[in-house]
């Protein structure tokens, strides 16, 4: 399996984790020439932006570390993206940036990550 088709799969997994937490994905990988979210979702009334990080193992430390200050604005500004693509306002909508870390087969969910 290459990386492409690993990421994918971890995606899917953290997808179908986070609707059994009820939480509906509406979109994955949502690009635009600032970058990429993983997974848009919403959570009652929230919009969710949601950075899936994998590792296999501990070597490289837990992987939400991952996503730092640079990764963190250029999720911020594809979301306002995302949002007016949709015709949201962004000013009007609530808006949560979580991050869903899968080490192992270990799945943890840190909303408002960032």
């Amino acid at each position: 399996m290459n990386k492409r088709q690993l990421g994918t799969e971890k995606e899917s997994l953290a997808a179908e984790y986070l609707e059994e937490q009820g939480i509906r994905v509406l979109d994955r990988n949502f690009r635009t020439r600032f970058g990429e979210i993983d997974l848009v979702a919403r959570d009652g009334d929230e919009f969710v932006f949601v950075e899936v990080k994998y590792r296999a193992g501990t070597n490289s430390g837990d992987p939400a570390e991952a996503v730092g200050t640079k990764k963190q604005a250029v999720i911020r500004k594809t979301a306002l993206t995302y949002l007016k693509s949709k015709g949201v306002n962004p000013t009007e909508a609530l808006i949560r940036f979580d991050v869903v870390s899968i080490l192992g087969k270990t799945i943890r969910h840190y909303k408002n990550a960032f």
